[in-house]
């Protein structure tokens, strides 16, 4: 049964971003990141390790828990990341990785920022349009962008701090992606009690 990603982050609203410099540390801080409630989240490819971070937080992820991997550009990244039990993709950009993850039946967040960029987002199969880097319009222009493209599932990620979090959603984004704001330094060996106070922050902001 193929995963509904749109529904998924329509439910819980968030979706925590990893980037790191250091596996374990990313291993650890997708960890704690979902025993803080935390439900979706994802391990960019440009993280060292990556793939052995993915399948590591998976196979210890909590029950209802989604694990995903960003930054993926080619169709090569698509393999690597199903062979590491990665359950939905994230790219950057409308860019060569999406037919065939959309061949796999694998879910994929394509990130755009303009109109054109949206419809060719959707066009190419996205289960939702990643709008990227959100804060370079703010919610105002996710709300304009939206007025021609109602039906179009936007996750806003760029720049989203808990403070910038409701007005997006209000916008009408039906999630944000954190990355920086909600991860911080943790991934590349930070504070993991910080982490999870932020987590916990993020959690209560989108429940």
């Amino acid at each position: 049964m193929t995963l509904d990603l749109t529904a998924e982050l329509a439910a819980t609203r968030l979706l925590a971003v990893i980037r790191g410099t250091d596996t374990a540390a990313a291993i650890a801080t997708g960890t704690a990141l979902l025993a803080e409630g935390v439900r979706v989240v994802e391990v960019a490819l440009t993280t060292p390790g990556a793939l052995d971070a993915i399948a590591v937080i998976r196979a210890t992820a909590p029950p209802g828990s989604l694990v995903g991997a960003g930054t993926v550009l080619t169709p090569a990244d698509v393999a690597d990341v199903v062979a590491a039990g990665a359950q939905f993709v994230v790219t950057p950009a409308v860019v060569d990785s999406i037919p065939e993850a959309v061949r796999r039946d694998l879910p994929v967040a394509v990130g755009a920022l303009t109109p054109t960029e949206a419809y060719a987002a959707v066009r190419a199969g996205a289960s939702v349009v990643k709008l990227f880097p959100a804060s370079v319009g703010g919610p105002a222009y996710l709300k304009a962008l939206r007025d021609p493209f109602p039906d179009i599932p936007f996750v806003a990620v760029g720049g989203v701090g808990l403070a910038e979090l409701p007005g997006y959603l209000a916008a009408g984004a039906i999630a944000v992606g954190v990355g920086g704001p909600l991860v911080g330094d943790a991934a590349s060996g930070g504070d993991l009690d910080a982490l999870r106070d932020r987590a916990r922050a993020y959690v209560a902001a989108t429940s």
